[in-house]
């Protein structure tokens, strides 16, 4: 077990416990710092999904800076323990956390349309391309939703036309960027 400390908001400093898995990476601090950076105006009162939750370190960093509703979707049953565990340590009752596949979730349409969303699946695994499409079919999206996908530098992949790239960056092996609904 490892920890990542939130950055900002209500739990600044905090840390939340991660898990140590195969093909669990929580976003850098100095992501995560560029990436809310990039989000400030949108996140209070939004709401959120993130997919391929993993360590959680985005929804709780979200949820530390105000967003209203968050819902985790983690697939490895004892990283989704984690979750669990970090969402009762914070009181964090605006998270919900999912234990599911992230590709299965997403097949069904939502209750209510996100605001946000976060896509950071494990490298090697070409998710992104299906995700999105997921997302777009099933109208996950509000008319003006964001989109944070992290990737592998050198992947490459198809987005739906209304998509449009606001910000990107690269850190060190990650690529990241933020779209926005057109």
């Amino acid at each position: 077990m490892s920890k990542v400390k939130i950055i900002g908001g209500q739990w600044r400093s905090r840390q939340i416990d991660v898990l140590d898995a195969e093909g669990l990476r929580p976003t850098p601090n100095r992501v995560r710092e560029t990436l809310f950076n990039w989000l400030q105006a949108d996140i209070f009162n939004s709401r959120c999904l993130d997919l391929f939750a993993g360590s959680g370190a985005l929804s709780f960093e979200a949820a530390s800076r105000g967003a209203k509703t968050i819902v985790q979707v983690e697939n490895n049953v004892a990283a989704y323990g984690v979750l669990k565990l970090n969402v009762e340590k914070l009181g964090a009752t605006q998270i919900q956390t999912v234990q599911s596949d992230a590709l299965s979730y997403l097949a069904k349409p939502p209750v209510n349309p996100f605001d946000i969303i976060f896509i950071d699946p494990p490298f090697g695994l070409d998710l992104v391309a299906k995700t999105c499409e997921l997302l777009e079919k099933q109208n996950w999206l509000t008319p003006y939703s964001k989109i944070y996908v992290e990737t592998e530098t050198d992947l490459t992949f198809e987005l739906p036309e209304r998509w449009q790239l606001l910000k990107s960056k690269v850190a060190g092996e990650v690529a990241y960027r933020l779209f926005e609904i057109r």
